[in-house]
């Protein structure tokens, strides 16, 4: 009992301590963030569907104005809210992952909502990649799960400064200043508008967010239960470091989304993301000190199994087309198609820019017929008028 008071007035730190309770509030985090990460798929899909709904009935009024969007909008923000409680709960380190959910649930929800129709065998082999890279993605979720840390500790207001004045996390912070000033150079100075360098930093800058979030979080749900964290100048410190993270997390991701395809960006924005967030998640809270090497190196498969299930599923996905050669009669409402299968006006353009039926064939030389030699008779005498005329 002595132990446990001292350690109590030595900053909180007796909650660590490995034992039922971690195990029950890292299952209730783990439970909140795929919860939360699946709310956030379907929400996108309700809105990408009003969009469509619009643009293919030609409705006048603004997105804004469906009761659809709205829908996924309050979808939206619930199931953030829920992924922002899950690290109340949880490891940094164990939250982060979970992101995947989201990659495979999006997947799974573009298969049903598909309208395109395929033959079985087609079906299989156009989307044999994206069946194996959620299977991955389940199997790698499942081992850094089982895997994860453990340990678990009460997030008051004099905990994280102790965290924040440590030595690693200073170190830790000193390096990725450097590199963001670093990226940030040549990102703007240069004008090096790789995909690699703008994701860069935006991980830099989630490795950030993740830590105040989870401070901001574990203060809020301490001053729920009855222990008020909101008086601590540190809670206010945390709370504007995690705005001001997300909101330049959000623009640079903007500006990727403009110059490159979405689905390398999902790609390579989880892992980069996922990594730095795990790397400052353990260097802050310090959540891999009581964890074997065992645990360390399966929960590190999982990762890697989980971003490779990530990539199989991004690369899977179709491309918009540039353009269109023609447009079909059964894509608009109300227009009778001239078959009554609803068959398209013109056929498929294979590859050719052509305008109508035929293809473009401006690269074939004329045909050539063979004349045989045999048969060609050449008169000396002048043939007849009637002779020609029957010839």
């Amino acid at each position: 009992m002595a132990t446990l008071d001292l350690a109590k007035e030595d900053g909180g730190f007796a909650d660590t301590a490995d034992g039922p309770p971690s195990y029950t509030e890292n299952l209730i985090g783990t439970l909140l963030a795929i919860f939360g990460n699946l709310l956030v798929s379907i929400a996108v899909s309700i809105q990408k569907y009003s969009h469509v709904v619009l643009a293919g009935t030609k409705d006048p009024r603004a997105f804004y104005r469906t009761k659809t969007w709205w829908c996924g909008l309050l979808l939206t923000l619930l199931g953030e809210g829920t992924i922002f409680a899950s690290y109340a709960f949880a490891p940094v380190s164990l939250i982060a992952p979970l992101n995947a959910v989201s990659v495979v649930a999006s997947s799974i929800l573009g298969f049903i909502f598909l309208r395109e129709k395929w033959k079985a065998k087609e079906f299989l082999k156009r989307y044999i990649l994206s069946f194996l890279g959620c299977a991955l993605t389940v199997a790698g979720t499942y081992l850094f799960v089982t895997f994860g840390p453990n340990s678990h500790e009460k997030l008051n207001a004099e905990n994280i400064i102790k965290h924040v004045i440590g030595w690693p996390f200073l170190l830790y912070m000193l390096l990725e200043i450097i590199a963001f000033c670093l990226l940030l150079y040549f990102y703007k100075q240069r004008n090096a508008n790789y995909l690699i360098i703008i994701l860069m930093l935006v991980a830099l800058l989630g490795s950030m967010t993740a830590i105040t979030v989870k401070a901001v979080s574990g203060m809020l749900v301490l001053s729920i239960q009855g222990s008020m964290q909101l008086g601590y100048p540190i809670f206010y410190v945390m709370l504007v470091c995690m705005v001001a993270t997300v909101t330049f997390q959000a623009r640079l991701l903007s500006q990727a989304s403009y110059l490159y395809d979405s689905s390398l960006i999902a790609c390579l924005n989880y892992v980069l993301s996922t990594t730095f967030a795990v790397v400052s998640g353990s260097i802050f809270y310090l959540e891999f000190n009581h964890e074997d090497v065992l645990h360390i190196c399966m929960f590190l498969l999982g990762c890697v199994v989980c971003c490779l299930g990530v990539f199989l599923i991004t690369k899977n996905r179709k491309k918009a087309k540039a353009f269109e050669p023609y447009v079909t009669m059964d894509m608009l409402q109300g227009v009778p198609t001239i078959h009554d299968k609803g068959w398209a006006v013109q056929p498929d353009y294979n590859g050719s820019f052509s305008y109508g039926a035929l293809v473009n064939n401006d690269s074939v030389g004329p045909a050539t017929l063979t004349v045989s030699q045999e048969h060609v008779t050449v008169s000396s005498t002048p043939q007849k008028a009637s002779e020609l005329k029957r010839d």
